[in-house]
């Protein structure tokens, strides 16, 4: 099956909508083969500034309907807890806001954007998708991120080259429970590492330290920077540590 072939069949969705690679693409594929489309972005504490701020700017460019939703997953306490099973219960609270606020406009179909690169297996979201009735016609259609990539190129889509991204909550260790505090530390160290002109970075939360995972590239430049770095990053941590094992590229 092609996603032209897909969204023949299945001309009226709601798209789970993150802003990132993949989502980018189905939403971009849905409005070019005439799908009726809805992208629904759920905004927690997890998500920093950046990631909404793609979304609504892609959003824009393809023309399409675009819903904002708030829910402060910290509420949740099989979320906040911060367990194994942390992710699971997250995106089962997400896909459910996004089923109600979809039902309410008239949209029985969801979809997201998981692809054929994603390995089953590995990630508990999947059982959250299924128990929910997700599709995924990415991964339906066998496209695997790195054909994403290059037909998000082809189409002129700004987020072909754009980093994977996990969310705040996977800096915080498992155990550990999250706080609006520890994740607002960290969306701003990272925010400034960003604007020093880092990419695919980590800052992760290990008791009241950070410490700083990035590409092996651009280990020089962190070198250069370290006391401008720990000079911004003192302010909310008590130590800043390098990870030498570096993030792999």
């Amino acid at each position: 099956m092609e996603l032209k072939d897909f969204f023949a069949e299945n001309s009226k969705a709601a798209l789970a909508f993150s802003g990132g690679v993949d989502s980018a693409f189905l939403l971009w594929a849905a409005k070019q083969y005439g799908a009726q489309v809805k992208a629904y972005y759920i905004k927690t504490p997890f998500q920093p500034q950046f990631e909404l701020d793609d979304a609504v700017c892609l959003a824009k460019r393809l023309d399409a309907d675009m819903a904002i939703i708030e829910t402060d997953v910290l509420q949740q306490e099989n979320i906040a807890a911060n367990s194994v099973n942390r992710c699971y219960y997250c995106k089962r609270h997400m896909l459910r806001e996004i089923r109600k606020a979809a039902d309410m406009d008239g949209f029985s179909l969801l979809i997201d954007g998981t692809n054929a690169s994603d390995d089953a297996a590995d990630r508990l979201g999947m059982q959250a998708l299924r128990e929910e009735q997700v599709r995924s016609p990415l991964r339906e259609c066998g496209l695997t991120k790195t054909q994403i990539r290059s037909l998000s190129k082809e189409v002129g889509l700004f987020t072909h080259d754009k980093p994977a991204y996990a969310c705040l909550a996977t800096r915080i260790p498992t155990g550990t429970k999250i706080t609006a505090e520890d994740l607002q530390r960290t969306e701003r160290s990272e925010a400034y590492l960003r604007e020093l002109g880092f990419s695919d970075f980590r800052i992760r939360l290990m008791g009241n330290s950070a410490k700083i995972q990035v590409q092996e590239s651009q280990l020089s430049l962190l070198l250069k920077l370290r006391q401008q770095i720990v000079d911004r990053l003192g302010s909310d941590y008590a130590q800043v540590l390098l990870d030498m094992e570096v993030r792999h590229e």
